[in-house]
């Protein structure tokens, strides 16, 4: 081969070279304008999706504000100063069923968003209410479905506790420290607007007082 085929020989090879290169560096820009532009949406989606995450908390949070300030409508309501606060052995005649307040056992019921299938206490029901729980009773007269709503509610409810009470007038009947509501259907919004309201609300006596490590059985 002559000199000159071998000089073209080399600069054909040096210039698809060359193009190689250049076409890898082509790529490469090409792959990081990707990366950045992928980063870039991922990122936004994300700032978009914690925004519309904050925007939605606070905006239940408010709601939950706003529903605790208004009265629940048909609630009865009890002198907070009139229902006293000590601790007595055996049973208390109370002057209203369920018990909204008054004297008690020292020993609370666990209110940890506990249900109990039989009839607990009014005396340790009582302490639970001082504590800032609020206690869902049921007669004979609410409905299966009625009931498994209620309780599917109470278990994720801390400072919540249901029992049954085939004594009381009302089907369905909520109770806190000094006030009390009484429904026919679980479904009833203001069963909402009451936990809402009461768990751990205003009326506490002993806001922040434990829940749990109470009774567990009646």
């Amino acid at each position: 081969m002559s000199k000159t085929s071998k000089k073209a020989a080399a600069a054909n090879r040096k210039e698809r070279i060359e193009a190689m290169r250049r076409a890898e560096q082509a790529r490469e820009r090409r792959n990081r304008i990707l990366t950045i532009t992928l980063s870039t949406v991922i990122v936004a989606g994300l700032v978009g999706w914690g925004a519309y995450a904050i925007n939605s908390a606070n905006k239940k949070e408010e709601q939950k504000t706003a529903a605790a300030k208004e009265p629940v409508s048909g609630e009865k309501t009890w002198d907070k100063k009139k229902l006293t606060q000590k601790h007595v052995q055996g049973t208390v005649d109370y002057p209203m069923n369920p018990p909204v307040g008054g004297d008690h056992n020292q020993a609370w019921m666990t209110c940890d968003g506990t249900v109990y299938t039989k009839p607990i206490a009014n005396e340790n029901a009582v302490h639970s209410l001082e504590h800032g729980a609020v206690w869902i009773t049921y007669n004979d007269k609410a409905a299966n479905a009625d009931i498994k709503a209620l309780v599917d509610k109470v278990s994720k409810t801390p400072y919540t506790l249901m029992s049954p009470a085939n004594d009381q007038a009302g089907t369905i009947m909520l109770s806190a420290w000094g006030r009390q509501l009484s429904v026919d259907k679980a479904s009833d919004p203001r069963v909402e607007q009451f936990l809402t309201k009461y768990v751990q609300g205003a009326q506490t006596p002993e806001p922040g007082a434990a829940c749990t490590n109470g009774l567990t059985a009646a």
